[in-house]
């Protein structure tokens, strides 16, 4: 079966990113022709307000126009937006499609935690299925910037719960005094931002048996920031982080470490994004958590996730419509 080339974007709380690639839709075997990432904090102040702030909107414009030239340059045959948590919260959110069709000619599908769940999935396990040093069920789990998706399965999704429990979110919640992020944090904050992470934990086990997996898989920006810091690396590298093992002391260890560092101390560390130095003290918290939960011993980071899986699915109903005309 020949490649499709499609484009997909996934627009969460925190970022923007794209990926267009020549994608066989029979393996979930693909080309990567182009891979990027803008942080863009679309979801600034929406736990609060309930709305998109004008502001973030143009950051994501912006971002979407740059997307637009990348897609047009390499000829995409299908592209498919989808968009998470922020925009599925926001009163507004009629101003965010029509922008976003405007400038990209599609409309954002604006996905429950269901469907996020499932491209996460997709994603994250469709290369593992012929490795035998990975015991089944998996359980991935997507910490993004307003929500973290939990799913379990072994080909297949068998069981998968959104809660509204993400690094931003929580930062947003729990380390903002008026409007500055506390640096470092109080003890105290970070115990209300722990006892929020472990309601929301109970949340998702009443849906997804969290304790029957057998390996962890850990998505997004969070959990491959904190997997750059455990190795060490000088720079971001996609390669070395990708399926890299990161064991749960050393995920305790960096957790600790970036909620009491400095901002400063944060934004020194090499592979640190700088839209991600004032959340990833959150964000680690969250994974912390959920090894503590789930009993794991370590966790398998992926670098393919929810954006991923848009771009196999899209690929997939490409060729559904080729045989059907």
């Amino acid at each position: 079966m020949s490649a499709t080339r499609v484009a997909g974007i996934d627009c969460g709380t925190n970022s923007i990113r794209l990926l267009v690639a020549d994608c066989d839709p029979a393996t979930g075997g693909f080309v990567e022709l182009d891979r990027r990432m803008t942080i863009v904090r679309l979801g600034q102040g929406v736990d609060k307000t309930g709305r998109l702030a004008p502001e973030a909107l143009e950051r994501t414009f912006a971002a979407c126009r740059e997307y637009a030239a990348v897609i047009k340059e390499l000829g995409a045959e299908r592209v498919r937006f989808v968009a998470t948590s922020a925009s599925r919260d926001a009163e507004n959110r009629d101003e965010f499609v029509r922008g976003v069709l405007d400038i990209l000619g599609v409309e954002p599908e604006v996905i429950t935690g269901d469907q996020e769940a499932e491209f996460s999935f997709t994603g994250a396990t469709k290369e593992l299925a012929g490795r035998t040093d990975m015991e089944r069920p998996f359980l991935v789990v997507d910490i993004g910037g307003g929500s973290t998706e939990f799913v379990v399965g072994s080909e297949h999704v068998r069981a998968a719960r959104s809660v509204d429990v993400g690094c931003v979110r929580m930062t947003e919640r729990h380390l903002v005094v008026d409007g500055t992020v506390t640096d470092p944090p109080t003890g105290r904050q970070i115990a209300a931002m722990r006892s929020d992470i472990e309601a929301a934990l109970d949340l998702a086990a009443e849906t997804v048996p969290l304790t029957e997996a057998r390996t962890l898989v850990g998505l997004a920006g969070s959990v491959t920031t904190v997997a750059a810091i455990a190795l060490g690396l000088a720079e971001y590298d996609s390669a070395a982080i990708h399926h890299s093992r990161i064991p749960y002391e050393t995920v305790r260890e960096i957790s600790e470490r970036m909620l009491t560092a400095t901002h400063a101390e944060r934004a020194a560390i090499p592979v640190m994004h700088p839209g991600r130095v004032d959340v990833i003290g959150a964000g680690a918290l969250v994974l912390l958590a959920i090894m503590e939960r789930v009993g794991a011993a370590e966790v398998v980071v992926s670098e393919h996730d929810i954006l991923d899986g848009i771009a196999i699915k899209t690929a997939e109903e490409v060729e559904a419509d080729k045989h059907r005309s």
